[in-house]
């Protein structure tokens, strides 16, 4: 499980993450009750900030792919992590001086979303350079891992900070929590990188398109993971709503059900450091039902207890899901796209949350909490079950298969 942890440039950069992702689901938990606090239990307002925070990647994060091809992705994420740290300050300060408004918490997720358009692919992509190309599965599921613990440790974290430090002290702490991230980028040996003998010129956006649309292997996991992105995890939304509305909890309890989330997210992660392979496409088919029906039950759960595990079970669906599609794409794409592949995939699994988030909102609004996750939960459905049929239907036609393997030339 932890082969990937014996090369130092991939333990420095773990580390830093495990630190910098904590913090960065602390200042979202704190975030969002901020918002709920500020406007009243606002549906609407949440979505708008969730929206304002994943806009740029929409619009952004395909320049985003060709900056990581074409540039040091070290550097770039260095630049980005201390970006985020500066936004993280800024608004904790805001927060502190007492005149910290809705305005400022939308700007705030708005210059994190520029950053997060630069930084995912390259982060993603930097997995490739870090270890040899036989480990990049359990590096990139090890990842999940740690982007998964931070989920535990930081919800519950700020739950419990909230009442005593209340949300600036959280942010704080998010600001802090970069300083590892880009000592940890700082310390790594550029020598001992796996990086591609050259670097593209140009990159280009047009070209990277026209790669995955030739690749019929990459498109039916792309396409499922937008329909399950926009509709399936809007999560940020509806479990801050799920404590307040329905089971009229605090922040403590917010946490957890976050924390619960996260935990079985965290299991799922673990189990995917096992693979040592590019995965079917029906293990993506099947996890995309696992999830979606799951889903709905965590709308149907009648209890807070009932709730917590349905919503453990959800994450663990969610992540097996999610990295599933990812390694399938990642695994399946020629190195020299792979920035621009990745930079495709986020912008389909990020880059939609602004319109779930706010679609989400809108329906939480007139159906409640519970009905919200229970018709992303069917839609979900609806679109793995048409997957499946596309998929059995298409069975027997080859797909092309492209070279897997990093070159190890080092620059």
């Amino acid at each position: 499980m932890t082969a990937s942890l014996r090369v130092r440039n991939f333990r420095l950069f773990a580390l830093g993450q495990l630190a910098s992702v904590t913090g960065t689901w602390m200042m979202f938990t704190a975030q969002d009750w901020l918002v709920l606090r500020m406007t009243g239990n606002s549906a609407a307002a949440l979505g708008v900030v969730t929206a304002a925070q994943f806009t740029p990647v929409l619009l952004l994060t395909l320049v985003g792919g060709g900056l990581a091809d074409r540039l040091d992705k070290r550097r770039l994420l260095m630049a980005a992590n201390t970006a985020s740290g500066l936004l993280a300050l800024a608004l904790a300060l805001a927060v502190l001086s007492g005149r910290a408004q809705l305005w400022h918490i939308i700007a705030c997720a708005v210059g994190i979303g520029l950053v997060n358009a630069v930084e995912i692919p390259a982060r993603m992509s930097f997995i490739s350079e870090l270890v040899d190309a036989d480990l990049v599965p359990n590096a990139s599921a090890l990842s999940a891992a740690y982007f998964n613990s931070a989920r535990v440790l930081g919800p519950a974290t700020a739950g419990l900070l909230i009442s005593t430090v209340d949300v600036a002290g959280v942010m704080l702490l998010n600001a802090a929590s970069y300083l590892a991230t880009v000592a940890g980028l700082r310390s790594m040996r550029p020598a001992e990188l796996h990086r591609a003998d050259g670097r593209p010129v140009r990159a280009g956006v047009v070209e990277g398109l026209r790669y995955v649309a030739g690749r019929s292997d990459l498109l039916l996991p792309l396409a499922l993971t937008a329909v399950v992105n926009l509709v399936g995890f809007n999560f940020q939304v509806t479990l801050p709503l799920l404590a307040r509305t329905v089971f009229r909890t605090g922040a403590s309890a917010f946490g957890l059900l976050t924390a619960a989330m996260a935990a079985g997210a965290l299991l799922a992660a673990l189990a995917t450091t096992l693979r040592r392979g590019r995965p079917r496409e029906r293990t993506v088919l099947v996890a995309a039902v696992a999830f979606a029906v799951l889903v709905t039950l965590s709308g149907l759960a009648p209890t807070f207890t009932t709730a917590l595990l349905c919503l453990g079970l959800t994450g663990c669906a969610m992540v097996a899901f999610a990295q599933s599609a990812n390694h399938r794409v990642q695994l399946g794409s020629d190195p020299a796209y792979r920035g621009r592949v990745m930079a495709l995939y986020t912008l389909i699994s990020q880059g939609t949350t602004p319109f779930g988030a706010l679609l989400t909102g809108w329906l939480a609004d007139r159906t409640g909490a519970r009905g919200a996750l229970c018709v992303s939960g069917v839609v979900c459905l609806a679109a793995a079950l048409a997957a499946l049929v596309l998929s059995s239907a298409g069975r027997g036609q080859k797909t092309p298969t492209a070279p897997t393997r990093v070159a190890s030339g080092q620059r």
